[in-house]
């Protein structure tokens, strides 16, 4: 069954033209997998859906009668004076709605005018009847404890769930936007890289929920784990057009190998035929002219419209321009990094307990855990920006450290982003923009302010910002968070190379399994060493995520 249908959308925003004649079957119980280079128009496909984009003429948006979606944007809008508890239980109104209609209902038997009403009585009995059904449809009295389930689940803390939204974080306000939308259960969910402030628990909490929900989900993600994990359908979009692939993420990247060199054949072929023509009608046409015979005319001009209607087939892009990384890292000391007997508490509460652990120079090295497990403390410790209680931390004398921050706090928002490249690296303006140009900047775009900037764009300039600091040791928190599949794997390719050692603490799993030779786990305050990547360590712990089960809130 289709249950929405684009035709022929064109969409202009601005002065760019964002699709053209893009046309799309979204049919129900499809897993879809929305994915493509930063800027490429995934949010605004969203909104072109949900109808907070209007396509140009001629262009259609076709929903199925009754059907119903739920949209979770990248930022979503929430009252700020509510609780996360509040607000998320306040995602389904209809539960609300119904439980003052029981108790309206209630109130209304013990009315004389109603119990001594056969007539009254009898529809107000019914009336109750189809209440309570409805109710424990909808969770009913389990309803609070089906929301702080859920809540907990995705990742957030105990705590976080009396605080006003107006005190938490972007991420955690996410997470009480995509529990809202879970809790509604709409025919189709469109998720706007709902993962991204996931823990790995949360992650594999989101995928569970994901392939149990009954209905249609679209969701976009740089995850390919996660794509891996619960897509049944690829939908890529590119160059304004959308091409559908069955499968998960790793089917797509072989089926749209195969397709691009299916493509390049087929238009080397037809190019063949198409000089051939060209070829054959300006003989004719010369021989008619000379010859003064209008027999061989009329057969160049019917080849040139056989040639004019031919549907010509376009030269596929096997390689596109992608960021320029190149890490430039040094030899530097044989022992990196050591921690020996690190303690650290906060408010009573141990975070790490007699820590011991070495990096040597040329690792590459993951560093996971639940969120507030306590790897960012770890990682703020070695940069010296944290003390611990006991113990000390080590770094090699021949070792220079290059951090990569999640937050970008390391970025001056008010500088443009031409001056901090231009600083960073001692250079003149003219290097400097040249040198943005491999980082996929504009023109444009290196005389803004960083604070003006997207997630991707500012997670391309701290790369870059890396590169000129020459840095042989890079402590990186979450990396790839903002960066689109491309430029991950980019990033990727560029820690191969990489003269140097790097400690990552990252969620993504796919890129874990891509770059790092072993895994430190932070569980209850201590370090446990996995060899491998993300894949092996869930091998090694028994198919599963050792920070414990989440129980789906579907049963």
């Amino acid at each position: 069954m289709i249950q929405i249908q684009l035709s022929n959308i064109t969409l202009v925003l601005g002065a760019k033209r964002i699709f053209e004649n893009l046309n799309w079957e979204i049919q129900r119980g499809q897993r879809i997998g929305l994915i493509g280079a930063n800027g490429a128009g995934k949010s605004s496909l969203f909104k072109l859906i949900e109808g907070e984009h209007t396509p140009e003429l001629g262009g259609n948006v076709t929903r199925a009668r009754l059907v119903t979606t739920g949209y979770l944007p990248q930022h979503p809008m929430l009252d700020p004076t509510l609780t996360a508890f509040d607000a998320a239980l306040a995602g389904n109104p209809r539960v609300a709605e119904v439980h003052a209609g029981l108790e309206h209902i209630e109130k209304s038997l013990s009315d004389p005018d109603v119990y001594n009403d056969e007539r009254k009585l009898q529809r107000a009995l019914e009336r109750q009847h189809q209440l309570i059904e409805e109710y424990h449809a909808l969770g009913g009295d389990s309803y609070p404890e089906r929301v702080r389930a859920l809540l907990l689940g995705l990742g957030l803390a105990q705590s976080e769930l009396t605080k006003p939204l107006s005190v938490l974080s972007g991420g955690q306000k996410k997470l009480v936007g995509l529990a809202r939308l879970l809790l509604l259960r709409p025919d189709i969910l469109l998720l706007d890289e709902p993962d991204n402030h996931l823990d790995l628990p949360g992650k594999i909490y989101l995928e569970k929920l994901i392939r149990e929900y009954d209905g249609t989900v679209i969701i976009i993600s740089h995850d390919r784990y996660l794509l891996d994990a619960v897509v049944t359908h690829i939908a890529e979009l590119e160059d304004g057009k959308l091409t559908v692939y069955e499968g998960d993420y790793t089917s797509y990247i072989n089926d749209k190998e195969m397709r691009l060199a299916r493509q390049e054949e087929l238009f080397r072929a037809q190019q063949h035929t198409i000089k051939r023509l060209e070829a054959a009608i300006k003989r004719l046409s010369i021989w008619g002219k000379v010859y003064d015979n209008e027999d061989l005319s009329r057969k160049a001009k019917a080849m040139q419209k056989r040639l004019d209607k031919m549907e010509k087939i376009e030269k596929p892009v096997a390689e596109r321009r992608r960021m320029d990384l190149q890490l430039n890292g040094w030899r530097g000391s044989n022992k990196v990094l050591e921690l020996a007997g690190i303690t650290k508490s906060f408010g009573g509460r141990v975070v790490f307990s007699n820590l011991n652990e070495t990096v040597w120079h040329g690792e590459r090295v993951g560093l996971i855990g639940a969120n507030g497990a306590g790897k960012s403390v770890l990682m703020r410790m070695i940069l010296g920006k944290e003390t611990p209680d006991s113990g000390e931390i080590k770094i090699g004398p021949s070792v220079s450290i290059g951090y990569y921050a999640q937050e970008h706090e390391t970025l001056d928002f008010n500088q443009t982003v031409l001056d901090a490249v231009r600083y960073a690296g001692k250079m003149s303006e003219s290097k400097a923009a040249a040198f943005l140009l491999r980082y996929l900047f504009t023109y444009k775009q290196v005389t803004q302010k960083i604070g003006e900037l997207s997630g991707g764009e500012r997670s391309r300039l701290q790369l870059a910002l890396l590169v000129l600091s020459g840095a042989n040791f890079l402590l990186l928190d979450e990396p790839t968070n903002n960066l689109d599949i491309p430029s991950a794997e980019v990033l990727e390719q560029a820690l191969e190379d990489f003269e140097g050692t790097a400690l990552v603490i990252s969620h993504d799993r796919y890129f874990l399994d891509r770059t790092v030779e072993r895994l430190l786990v932070i569980e209850e305050g201590r370090l446990k060493e996995y060899r491998g990547g993300y894949s092996d360590y869930l091998e090694k712990a028994g198919g599963r995520w050792q920070g414990g089960e989440r129980r789906s809130i579907w049963r």
